[in-house]
């Protein structure tokens, strides 16, 4: 669970200082930058796991597409920033397996992982140039100091007894010394001054120390690494939900979609198995669940199942109307079919770690968009109860820029993209700042609050109102009298807000 970001030097992230709830909703118009935090969380996943120019070339650039990686770093005209730096917190799982299937414990699960890269340009012909590591330290948050860290509103008999567990006597997992050609990076060994650290010379390393960390030397950053692995973008390809898998299919959902009816299935077996039922039971509590979720979006559901087919060996998801008809995924919405992989995600105990959504409302129509938010809150871990298989330590942070979402969000969930110009070092330019609510638990709780932060009303009335304050017209009395001007000028053409019967009922109408 990321808990906090701080990202400056990438794309048009400058100085962002970001707290994460188990829910956030960051709101922004087009091109502000909400999806460059995004890229930022993207960017760090691909760090715990590929080379240094595969985890930048993962990461789209500005014009949506891999290329030079240059392209990441922040940019004031033609000229680029020589250096990025990245800052987590999170509590990461208490348990799990390297690469070999070797166990491995953490010694304590509350986390800071912080790396700083530096461009490095590289003249040869096929060469896209370099990143440096200039720094990398993992290192532990006590466990007395875990409520100053953790603001967001939680119980901490249950939930964060559970959550951050373990002790730690010496300060650093991974750390750095040293300057220039003598700059190492050293992987310390769990058991503290005992063990010998295993340095490694910073200069031309091709990766992070983390992202080769295993259960033999350090189970701990081995955990940070799987925990930062499991921070996911969903992109639900309608066309990848709709795929029929084979037998022998993954059963776990893949970013895109795919392998939804074989995941479906094996949740749906392993309660078979639970209770002593044959595999071609229909009746099964996870499709009974599965079926009550979209019903909630759609009146005429009756059962969720997958049609297990022996002779092509296929599974294949299929929903049934109340008259009885059966309906294959392919002839689903795209709507529908990215409700029912949430709605799969939510029961899967195993599907843990960081989901990014963009825009989850696409496809959804408008009345329903409370049902899919909603899910999307009961997927990410219950702040207020233990963590366990009912309860997996799991997060949720999308994206929009709908008016209906955010008027629809838990009002301390919301934050607000917005561009700010801002002069350092002669230059001019406009970064992306993330700001929230006033009296919700980031100003509240935060330690050393800023005012710059809090959404201006005006912002917020962005969201709130359907019609651009600059459209509307108020008399001395606050009435808004756009509207009687359309009586007195005859147009063929005039917007659905525009009739005189709806005015009555818009929030624009009367001015606060």
């Amino acid at each position: 669970m990321l808990t906090r970001l701080k990202v400056s030097g990438f794309k048009n992230l400058v100085d962002v200082d970001v707290r994460f709830g188990a829910f956030t909703c960051i709101a922004g118009a087009n091109g502000v930058g909400k999806s460059n935090l995004f890229d930022a969380i993207r960017f760090l996943s691909a760090l715990s796991n590929l080379p240094l120019i595969e985890a930048a070339l993962s990461v789209r650039d500005e014009e949506g597409k891999t290329g030079d990686v240059r392209s990441l770093f922040h940019r004031v005209g033609n000229t680029y920033a020589n250096e990025m730096s990245f800052e987590a917190e999170m509590i990461v799982p208490f348990e799990g397996v390297d690469d070999l299937g070797q166990k491995a414990k953490a010694s304590i699960t509350f986390l800071r992982y912080s790396v700083h890269l530096a461009y490095r340009a590289d003249n040869s012909l096929r060469s896209l140039g370099a990143l440096e590591i200039l720094k990398e330290e993992l290192v532990h948050i006590n466990l007395g100091d875990a409520a100053k860290h953790l603001l967001f509103p939680h119980t901490a008999k249950n939930w964060r007894k559970t959550a951050v567990q373990g002790e730690r006597r010496v300060p650093y997992f991974i750390s750095t010394e040293g300057e220039g050609p003598s700059r190492v990076i050293k992987l310390h060994q769990d058991g503290g001054s005992s063990g010998r650290p295993l340095a490694r010379s910073a200069i031309n390393l091709p990766r992070t120390v983390l992202s080769v960390t295993n259960a033999a030397e350090s189970p701990t950053a081995l955990m940070a690494r799987r925990e930062m692995q499991s921070w996911q973008l969903l992109q639900l390809e309608p066309s990848s939900l709709r795929q029929p898998d084979e037998f022998t299919a993954p059963t776990k959902l893949e970013t895109d979609g795919s392998h939804l009816a074989a995941t479906l299935y094996h949740l749906a077996r392993l309660e078979r198995l639970k209770n002593g039922q044959s595999d071609n039971e229909e009746d099964n509590q996870v499709y009974y669940e599965v079926a009550n979720r979209l019903a909630n979006l759609i009146d005429d559901v009756d059962k969720v199942w997958v049609d297990r087919d022996n002779r092509r060996e296929l599974l294949t998801l299929m929903v049934t109307s109340r008259d009885g008809t059966s309906h294959p995924a392919k002839s689903l919405s795209d709507g529908t079919m990215r409700f029912l992989a949430l709605a799969v995600i939510e029961l899967d105990p195993e599907a843990q770690g960081l989901l990014c959504l963009e825009e989850p409302e696409n496809g959804i129509h408008p009345e329903r968009i409370p049902k899919i938010l909603q899910l999307l809150q009961d997927i990410a871990t219950d702040t207020n109860e233990s963590i366990g298989l009912d309860n997996p330590l799991r997060q949720v942070i999308i994206n929009t820029h709908s008016p209906a979402v955010v008027m629809q969000v838990p009002e301390d969930s919301l934050l607000v993209a917005e561009l700010r110009e801002t002069v350092r070092s002669g230059q001019r330019f406009k970064r992306v700042c993330f700001g929230y609510l006033p009296d919700t638990w980031r100003q509240l709780k935060d330690p050393e609050p800023n005012n710059v932060n809090i959404i201006s009303k005006g912002k917020l009335l962005a969201y709130l109102n359907p019609v651009s304050s600059q459209d509307l017209e108020f008399d001395n009395n606050g009435y808004n009298t756009d509207y009687q001007k359309l009586k007195s000028v005859k147009s063929k053409k005039r917007r659905v807000v525009d009739r005189e019967d709806l005015q009555l009922l818009l929030p624009g109408f009367l001015s606060e």
